[in-house]
């Protein structure tokens, strides 16, 4: 590059001034009172608004129910 077009250590750190990165603001939930990231569906409950949008206990019913079918069919597998 030629000199002339190079900016100095200061018009440079002026500009990545506004790089900086802000921490997460997490917010109550209004049903069970658990922290959760603004405008997302709560983990813990399952509720958005007042709505239930997920079926938390039935998606860890579920999910304990595919690990168990795996851990059987890996089992099953290891004796023949």
């Amino acid at each position: 590059m030629v000199v002339r077009m190079r900016h100095t250590r200061s018009q440079t750190r002026q500009r990545r001034s506004h790089h900086a990165l802000r921490g997460v603001s997490l917010a109550v939930c209004s049903n069970c009172g658990a922290k959760k990231m603004k405008h997302t569906v709560c983990s813990s409950c399952g509720k958005y608004k007042g709505r239930e949008i997920l079926d938390v206990v039935g998606k860890a019913g579920r999910k304990a129910a595919k690990k168990e079918a795996k851990r059987k069919e890996e089992t099953g597998v290891a004796k023949k």
